[in-house]
């Protein structure tokens, strides 16, 4: 009986490994075959520089994304940690709005 166990659990995991690894090497090939198309958007959009209201836009966005994650992450969901986030989607808000006006 283990060993039928064993087994199972051996090709499970052979499974989940392949299906891993087919799924890094598309992503791969969707980053290699992107570049051109990464060097456009830098020549269109990146190149004239970001003023302060496209940073914010900017800000707001990544912002909103890494906060989710947070949230869904830390385990009670998105109503949980609302107190805290509300302070800190301020406070990184407002970090990430001027470095990206500063950098870019």
């Amino acid at each position: 009986m283990a060993s039928d166990d064993e087994s199972r659990d051996r090709k499970e995991a052979r499974t989940l490994a392949f299906v891993l690894l087919v799924l890094v090497v598309a992503l791969a090939s969707g980053l290699l075959l992107s570049v051109p198309m990464l060097s456009d958007f830098n020549q269109a959009y990146l190149a004239p520089g970001v003023d302060l209201k496209e940073a914010a836009v900017l800000a707001f966005i990544t912002t909103i994304a890494v906060l989710i994650i947070f949230a869904i992450a830390a385990g009670d969901g998105l109503l949980g940690e609302l107190q805290f986030m509300l302070l800190g989607f301020f406070a990184f808000f407002l970090v990430l709005w001027l470095l990206i006006a500063w950098i870019f």
